[in-house]
């Protein structure tokens, strides 16, 4: 089972930070699927619900220096 989820980001000065925010997320245990917007400001994250959390999510996010719109 898979869910999806979209997050708005502020703090994306680039793309190397989108790359930053996919390569980090991808290596996440549950992560299947991470594609991150640079124009638009958002991550989408294809997960298992039961491996990782929303919450887990934006706590990654926020240690790397972006902010997640609530």
């Amino acid at each position: 089972m898979k869910q999806t989820i979209i997050f708005s980001l502020s703090g994306l000065h680039c793309v190397s930070c989108a790359l930053n925010i996919d390569n980090s997320l991808e290596d996440l245990p549950g992560v299947l699927k991470v594609q991150t917007n640079y124009p638009k400001s958002q991550t989408k994250v294809e997960f298992d619900p039961q491996k990782i959390t929303p919450v887990k999510l934006v706590k990654i996010i926020k240690s790397l220096g972006y902010n997640v719109l609530e």
